[in-house]
């Protein structure tokens, strides 16, 4: 535009704006320069946050009802491509625990293919929004809606771990909807085994305590790692990952197509629609909170983008739905990362831990992972954020109460619309006063 017209610049101006909304961060960051320096921070940064997703990963997946493999496979691959193509260059991404209760719902009902064919489909979903700019659309949800169905799934992952936590003998299968389960748990009681009792509650202290006085040390993994030794060197009698499921596997396996016919198509499509919802706010929500740690402000219909080519990615090779994890990012940016190589990293490491110590992951205890979940939903209650609606807010409050109810007595669609209508109803009333 040198010597040109003075109309002709904003139109090149918002040309090369319009092409930066689906410019992966990566590409951006290579462009301004990429040193060794920058790769000696990715790597130390990948590393430590390869060593929370690693446990992680594997108790997300068996609290979902899948095996363990699965959330390694959804780690390494999907994680590797958020990182790689996504507007964030902070996002971290892989499985996480606000899914479980989406994924043991769609597993109970359409089994392990229906799962991967509805991670598939949510993943073309998702490149389709970023595609339609729908990216900003997701920051329009009220944030009570968003606390309460946040705490709504917190309190349903920690009654999935209930059985693993206290080593229960169920009479039957247990059941999938929150209030029959709550029964089931309550009536086997009696047959609590307190060895796993024991290993789930040195789990938790010792994530707290290392959180506490060595907030730099990695908490879960050292947690589960103890306690997996201990089992081993008391032979406790407690379920393991290798009396469960036998270990998990030493390599990826061959991508391939799941089935698409129609009829199953229409099957898992509400699944499908419920992930590709909250992949959305989950991941938007997680490269926000990385933008306000580090001063940087993501694409969020880039991130969108990427987030649907790696949940497509992940299926393609047997894993469960991808998002932004919020804590897993927020690792990433404290352990000194310099970008999207750190993330790519993080998923190699993963990858590497399959191919060289697999079996060492048969001799973690259930319980332990149990117990690490019970940590996980407790953070993710956004505490603060409740008391202020409760103090300060009284139709906040009412938004936020509907949809944790309807997200135990129902579903997180039903909680998130209904809160959603609430919501605007509310804003209505008040605007006509």
């Amino acid at each position: 535009d040198r010597g040109g017209s003075s109309n002709v610049r904003p139109a090149m101006t918002d040309a090369a704006k319009a092409s930066n909304l689906y410019l992966p961060k990566l590409a951006t960051q290579l462009r301004e320069g990429y040193g060794l320096a920058d790769l000696r921070a990715d790597a130390v940064a990948g590393l430590t946050v390869a060593i929370v997703a690693l446990p992680l990963s594997m108790a997300i997946a068996i609290a979902s009802g899948v095996g363990p493999e699965r959330g390694l496979y959804t780690a390494i691959v999907g994680g590797f491509l958020v990182s790689m193509l996504g507007g964030s260059r902070f996002q971290i991404g892989g499985p996480a625990g606000a899914f479980i209760v989406l994924v043991a719902g769609t597993v109970h009902l359409h089994g392990i293919e229906g799962l991967i064919l509805a991670t598939f489909l949510s993943g073309l979903m998702l490149a389709a929004g970023g595609v339609l700019r729908l990216g900003n659309l997701i920051r329009l949800i009220p944030a009570p809606v968003t606390v309460g169905f946040t705490a709504g799934i917190a309190v349903i992952i920690l009654a999935s771990q209930v059985r693993d936590l206290l080593g229960l003998t169920l009479a039957g299968g247990e059941p999938a909807q929150f209030g029959p389960k709550v029964a089931a748990l309550a009536q086997a009681l009696p047959s609590a085994n307190p060895p796993a009792v024991a290993v789930a509650a040195v789990v938790i202290a010792l994530i707290l305590a290392v959180r506490r006085w060595r907030p730099a040390w990695p908490a879960l993994l050292i947690a589960v790692s103890l306690a997996s030794a201990a089992a081993v060197l008391f032979a406790l009698p407690v379920e393991t990952i290798g009396s469960k499921f036998g270990g998990i596997p030493r390599t990826l396996p061959m991508p391939h197509l799941p089935d698409l016919a129609w009829t199953k198509v229409l099957a898992v499509l509400p699944a499908a629609a419920a992930f590709t919802l909250l992949g959305a706010i989950e991941s938007l929500l997680s490269a926000v909170v990385a933008d306000g740690m580090t001063g940087r402000r993501h694409r969020s219909n880039m991130e969108l983008v990427a987030q649907g080519i790696a949940n497509s990615g992940a299926a393609l090779f047997g894993g469960m739905p991808v998002t932004g994890t919020i804590a897993r990012t927020a690792t990433n940016v404290r352990a000194g990362a310099h970008g999207p190589v750190s993330g790519m990293l993080h998923a190699l490491y993963l990858l590497a831990f399959m191919l060289i110590a697999a079996p060492l992951a048969a001799y973690i205890p259930l319980a332990a992972l149990a117990g690490l979940l019970a940590v996980v939903a407790w953070n993710m209650v956004e505490k603060a954020e409740i008391a202020h609606l409760l103090r300060e807010n009284r139709g906040g409050a009412a938004v936020m109460a509907v949809t944790l109810a309807l997200t135990l007595a129902h579903d997180l669609i039903a909680g998130i619309a209904a809160g959603c209508v609430l919501a605007m109803g509310i804003a209505s009333l008040r605007r006509r006063r």
